[in-house]
């Protein structure tokens, strides 16, 4: 009997190996502290505007992209404000703080609705695994890293 070849064994476990989708989202911050969110059309739930990362892309073209498309306003990246993974569906979504560059924001066929809320409006529409993502952004400079069921975060 003949032992499988390295590559072989590579692909056999690659094959197996559940695959993951990278998300990116923008969390749009104004001068007066409003963070935008929006009702998507979907699922109906308030977040933050973001989406797949197309594989020919940076992650901070992904955010712009994104938010553009979902809100009609232009967008800065500032910096990368957390990593979170959905162990339900197996999607990392890397989400960065954003300001408004130009443009007015309006709702779109992925956004039926549009607010600019407040910290304590976002903690009450929103459900805890994308909220603490607002909350990340509005904190400290450090990156967090956080891993949830879709609803809830998950502790270790």
């Amino acid at each position: 009997m003949s032992l499988p070849q390295p590559r072989q064994e590579m692909e056999s476990r690659m094959a197996t190996t559940p695959k993951h989708s990278v998300s990116v989202a923008g969390i749009v911050v104004r001068e007066d502290d409003r963070i935008l969110v929006i009702k998507r059309d979907d699922s109906g739930h308030w977040e933050a505007p973001g989406g797949i990362l197309e594989l020919d892309e940076s992650f901070e073209s992904g955010v712009q992209r994104e938010v553009l498309e979902e809100t009609g306003l232009e967008v800065a990246v500032e910096r990368l404000t957390g990593v979170y993974k959905n162990l339900t569906h197996g999607i990392v979504a890397l989400v960065y703080r954003c300001r408004p560059v130009s443009g007015e924001p309006h709702a779109t066929e992925e956004a039926r609705e549009i607010r600019w809320m407040t910290k304590e409006e976002v903690q009450s529409a929103m459900t805890p695994a994308f909220g603490v993502r607002v909350l990340d952004a509005l904190g400290e400079e450090v990156p967090q890293s956080r891993a949830h069921d879709g609803v809830n975060l998950v502790i270790d």
